[in-house]
């Protein structure tokens, strides 16, 4: 049977094999031709595989490997618990007052231990700082989930729970975000941030799935131990780290102020922040999620669950169909045509009352936001100076957690002042896009960003 390879064709004149030279007439010199593969199934099988997620930083880099996949067991598992809080605040109150506090006991710790926490990155071993956030944080879902099997029933014990939970994240989250350079070659960043992203989406539409089946068949206190012993996966992945010590002969200060003047005077990596707070502030009405249901599609509690997870099953399907990010250098013009795109969806999804194109409306913003965020994150990991991205991750932990907050503020202002959904919605999403043709008319040179020469 001929070979396929190439290489073991024979050469021109020469006889196929030692066989055929020996004279026999009866054995044939050469086999039938292979049949070709068509062109068009070769090339719709190459777009196929380019399209799909690039695993080079999985395949290639065991320590990113192992990180990834504790982050992705960790992120489920973290999932699992806050709506096994946001159940039992429920439970023993019955208030969504009492509930809605929960979200305001995370939010202060986030934004001012993330700053903090970005800041001190910069300055000790981080594998060392993720390790005591990752520990902490195992340690809390472990005291979560004795006081569901003691039954205690103490709501002050949950908030103060959730307050330690977002403290250890932001001291976590920064250093683990910061060393990704140090683990994955330049050039591969662009993929490891879509993996990141994969992960995190993964943790946001499987972990509240499957926290609301333990917790209807098991309690509450199912989804607090599974999430304590996913903490195990992120712990060895921690443990396995080689040290991140700073780098160079940065002395051991932790401060604030030099990552935020840093920002300052670095404008493309200020106007990658800017992008992404004009898409949280004016183009995420969630908080108008329930009055749209009711008064769009007539719909209550299950539609407004379908509306929120849009977005992110939007965001996970962007991210496993990213292989082509790598192959993106203007990162600049990227970002800002995909918060534009944001914009847009949601302008539309204001307009439209069928359920089902809503839905799809939102699932689009939600991949347009993942490939803002993979080449956001590029930047920054690229562009900013290893001792300042600690506090770069900080700051953006603070925008990602202040930022949809004032969203909800503008959306349900905008509603209120005009007696319309539809209005706060759709001029809510314009002005998202209004405000990516602002950011490029002041930062032409953002358009031209490069990633092959970075300019922060």
């Amino acid at each position: 049977m001929p070979s396929d390879h190439p290489a073991a064709a024979p050469a021109p004149g020469a006889p196929a094999d030692d066989h055929a030279s020996a004279g026999d007439a009866s054995i044939p010199v050469a086999g039938p031709e292979p049949v070709p593969a068509t062109p068009s199934r070769g090339r719709l099988g190459r777009a196929a595989r380019g399209a799909l997620a690039d695993i080079g930083p999985l395949r290639d880099h065991p320590d990113y490997r192992r990180l990834w996949f504790g982050q992705t067991v960790s992120s489920v598992g973290q999932q699992m618990t806050a709506v096994a809080v946001a159940v039992q605040v429920w439970d023993l109150t019955r208030s969504s007052f009492a509930t809605g506090l929960v979200g305001l006991f995370s939010l202060v710790p986030l934004v001012t231990l993330g700053l903090w926490g970005g800041a001190v990155a910069d300055t000790v071993d981080r594998r060392r700082l993720g390790l005591v956030g990752s520990a902490g944080l195992a340690v809390v879902s472990v005291l979560l989930a004795t006081q569901a099997v003691l039954d205690l029933g103490a709501v002050a014990l949950l908030y103060a729970a959730v307050a330690a939970q977002a403290g250890f994240f932001a001291l976590a989250s920064p250093a683990r975000s910061s060393m990704i350079p140090r683990l994955v070659p330049k050039h591969q960043l662009p993929a490891a941030n879509a993996l990141n992203t994969v992960s995190m989406n993964l943790g946001m539409t499987v972990g509240p799935m499957l926290g609301g089946l333990l917790i209807g068949a098991y309690g509450v206190q199912s989804a607090y131990i599974v999430d304590a012993v996913a903490f195990s996966a992120t712990l060895y992945a921690m443990w396995r780290l080689p040290a991140m010590r700073p780098l160079g002969d940065r002395k051991g200060r932790a401060s604030v102020l030099d990552g935020l003047r840093f920002l300052a005077t670095r404008p493309n990596l200020r106007t990658s922040f800017l992008a992404d707070l004009a898409a949280m502030i004016f183009g995420l009405p969630r908080a108008l999620f329930p009055a749209i249901a009711a008064g769009f599609y007539g719909g209550g509690a299950g539609t407004v669950g379908l509306l929120v997870a849009a977005p992110a099953v939007g965001a996970l399907c962007g991210a496993l169909f990213s292989g082509w990010v790598g192959r993106v250098h203007r990162h600049g013009a990227a970002v800002l045509a995909a918060v534009a795109a944001w914009g847009l969806a949601i302008a539309g999804f204001g307009l439209v009352h069928n359920l089902w194109i809503g839905l799809a409306l939102l699932a689009a913003a939600g991949c347009a936001d993942t490939v803002s965020m993979i080449f956001r994150n590029t930047m920054m990991q690229v562009a900013a100076p290893d001792e300042m991205r600690g506090r770069l991750q900080g700051i953006f932990i603070v925008v990602v957690a202040g930022g949809p907050r004032l969203g909800d503020f503008e959306s349900g202002t905008v509603a209120a002042l005009t007696s319309s959904v539809t209005i706060a919605v759709v001029t809510g999403g314009l002005a998202c896009v209004a405000a990516v043709l602002l950011l490029a008319a002041r930062r032409p040179a953002f358009l031209r960003y490069d990633s092959r020469h970075p300019t922060p």
